[in-house]
């Protein structure tokens, strides 16, 4: 539960409502009580075999939109997001490793020392884009899985001696028709299941849904008590929550698609190791598209953040296009869909840097409507709705409502105080204008008085053309650099 002393620190119109959030065990809303106080929460993280997608940077701007609430809320947050540094059975039977996939691609043997390195070179890459999207990497902690092996090793033969376990001529396999709830989490029809999860079929297997604990390898891997070879994907995440975060967390993130089967996987094995519950709330993002398809790299639709700043949009742009579509409901990406994105995201920041920054106080009431979208399983559509509307009531005066929008922004993370948005769409003084831009800004002032006003557009579109954008105001033309 929330603690009296944390619910000090926090804003009034947070310590006046609870937090609810989508329990996918539950499929219901749920009021979310921490276990101790500080929240301990693990996000499945990338396997680190090539440049990371917007598809697979929208689960940590989730994540990151969550931890800001929280501890908006009061908690102090301790946040895991794992990173796959190594090889492993296939996702699906028919799939080749992602990580042998990237060695043969950049020209590498199959080494563990290779894996290792090709994983810490697209980490890199990860983590120079997070910081882009308003998510601290610095904050997190991002284990990598090879690190584990021998808390992976531990966890398998904790299974081992506790029946859950059982051999095969090829490793280790976890028996599901030990754990009676096995598929519990999204109520999963274990008859439509497809066998196992980056396990080819093996006739050994005693039923159809049991899955490697570990896969033996004749030429590459860790030495273990079942010899040579890797633990399997599902034992990783185990191993290091319970490592880092103990044996019972309070929040577990991921895609939709990590449902029926890694998920699932990764309660059988931790509940039969501990005989506890492993995770209180299971938070599921839905999945991105792009021009109506799924993301992959074989259909060549893949959009990494770099094509987008390319453009010259903004990188933040992508965070404000998350944020407009709920995180449970399927969002499809076009360039359209983004520059108009972008154009919000400037015009907000517009507007927040034209507001006097002198003492104000935040609007109760906006506040008190705001939280409560958010604290309602982080419904950031309409919170950004809400933050439109106060920059169009008359009745907050500008100083109130820029700091309305800092606190709005400690959640929505979309940057409307940073120094770089400062500098770049500060309103330029008329003096510093260059000479060319100041004539036609003279003659466009001369066109309006006249009300020639199809004069005056023509002027507008030579003033952009120069790289500058043009905003009629009350107090008459702002001129912006692009």
């Amino acid at each position: 539960m929330i603690f009296s002393f944390f619910k000090k620190t926090m804003p009034r119109a947070v310590a006046q409502k609870p937090l609810y959030l989508h329990n996918t065990l539950s499929g219901k809303l749920e009021l979310f009580e921490s276990l101790n106080g500080t929240v301990r929460m693990y996000n499945c993280g990338p396997t680190a075999y090539d440049e990371q997608h917007i598809g697979n940077l929208f689960p940590p701007v989730v994540a990151n939109v969550l931890r800001r609430t929280l501890m908006a809320c009061g908690y102090a947050v301790k946040e895991v997001n794992n990173i796959t540094d190594f090889g492993h059975i296939s996702e699906d039977e028919s799939s080749e490793d992602k990580m042998t996939k990237g060695l043969l691609r950049e020209g590498l043997a199959p080494t563990l020392e290779n894996m290792r390195a090709l994983a810490e070179k697209y980490a890199e890459l990860f983590f120079a884009d997070l910081p882009q999207l308003g998510v601290d990497p610095k904050k997190v902690l991002y284990p990598r899985a090879s690190d584990y092996i021998g808390a992976q090793i531990e966890l398998i033969k904790t299974l081992e001696q506790k029946g859950f376990a059982y051999p095969t001529s090829d490793g280790m396999y976890f028996n599901t028709a030990k754990f009676p709830g096995y598929g519990k989490l999204g109520r999963i029809n274990l008859m439509g299941q497809l066998a196992g999860a980056r396990v080819e079929e093996n006739k050994e297997k005693k039923n159809a849904n049991d899955f490697a604990l570990w896969k033996k390898d004749a030429k590459l891997g860790w030495q273990s008590p079942w010899g040579l070879g890797f633990p399997g994907w599902h034992t990783e995440c185990v191993a290091m929550i319970f490592s880092l975060l103990g044996k019972q967390i309070d929040i577990h993130m991921g895609g939709t698609d990590l449902i029926p089967i890694h998920h699932n996987n990764e309660i059988a094995q931790a509940e039969a190791a501990t005989g506890k519950q492993f995770v209180r709330y299971w938070v599921h993002n839905a999945h991105i598209t792009i021009e109506g398809k799924k993301v992959s790299k074989s259909l060549g639709n893949t959009v990494y953040l770099h094509n987008i700043t390319d453009r010259g949009l903004n990188a933040r742009a992508l965070r404000y296009w998350f944020l407009t579509g709920h995180y449970r409901t399927p969002m499809n990406f076009t360039w359209d869909a983004l520059e108009g994105a972008n154009t919000a995201l400037k015009r907000l920041q517009r507007a927040f840097l034209e507001m006097p920054a002198k003492r104000g106080k935040a609007d109760a009431k906006f506040l008190d409507e705001f939280y409560g979208f958010i604290l309602q399983d982080l419904d950031t559509p309409k919170a950004l709705a809400r933050v439109w509307d106060l920059l169009k009531d008359d009745t907050v005066m500008p100083a109130n409502k820029r700091v309305s929008l800092i606190e709005a922004d400690k959640i929505l993370g979309l940057g409307l105080n940073d120094e770089r948005a400062r500098t770049k769409l500060a309103v330029i003084e008329e003096s510093d204008l260059p000479e060319e831009v100041q004539t036609l800004l003279d003659e466009r002032t001369l066109a309006r008085i006249a009300k020639n006003y199809a004069r005056a557009d023509e002027l507008r579109i030579q003033i952009e053309g120069l790289g500058y954008e043009l905003t009629d105001t009350p107090e008459g033309q702002k001129v912006t650099k692009k």
